[in-house]
């Protein structure tokens, strides 16, 4: 049986996940019928440090991203936002550039202002490179009613409409 996947909200500039953003990684992520939120990627070269590894610092903010989303939700209009307070990463093994990556984030205790959560980047040949947690404070209240997320861009952009060829 297949876990159906729902597509979360991007938004046109962030780094990650903005659809926009000619520098950025343009990442999608789904929500599984489980609550995680699951990536499939691959990382063009530019973001490599050393030649065919992902900088150290691309492979943080990718599973910062996840760790966050993972209690977001599926919903353009309601949106858990979060920032992230602590972050661990055990690098496990180098993340490589120009092949599939799998990207998998799991929510773990929730709290009215507070969250965990745990993150996974996996190889082409579904080796553990990379392991991550995270505790995450809700974005205030007062900050999220002054932004107007539509301006933003923040939707759900369909497949076809991601006009990105990967990152």
């Amino acid at each position: 049986m297949t876990d159906r996947r729902k597509k979360q909200p991007n938004s046109r500039h962030c780094f990650v996940c903005g659809v926009e953003n000619p520098t950025g990684l343009k990442l999608d992520f789904y929500e599984t019928e489980s609550g995680d939120v699951i990536v499939e990627t691959m990382v063009p070269e530019r973001f490599q440090g050393y030649p065919g590894v992902v900088h150290g610092g691309i492979v943080a903010s990718m599973v910062d991203e996840a760790l966050g989303r993972v209690h977001m939700g599926s919903d353009p209009d309601k949106p858990r936002f979060m920032y992230t307070a602590k972050l661990s990463i055990q690098y496990r093994l180098p993340v490589p550039t120009q092949k599939p990556i799998t990207i998998i984030g799991h929510a773990q205790k929730q709290k009215k202002r507070l969250a965990t959560s745990t993150a996974e980047i996996y190889g082409p040949n579904g080796e553990l490179l990379v392991e991550a947690e995270a505790v995450l404070v809700n974005v205030p209240d007062e900050t999220i009613h002054s932004v107007d997320l539509r301006k933003l861009g923040w939707q759900v952009y369909p497949d076809e409409e991601n006009l990105n060829e990967g990152p």
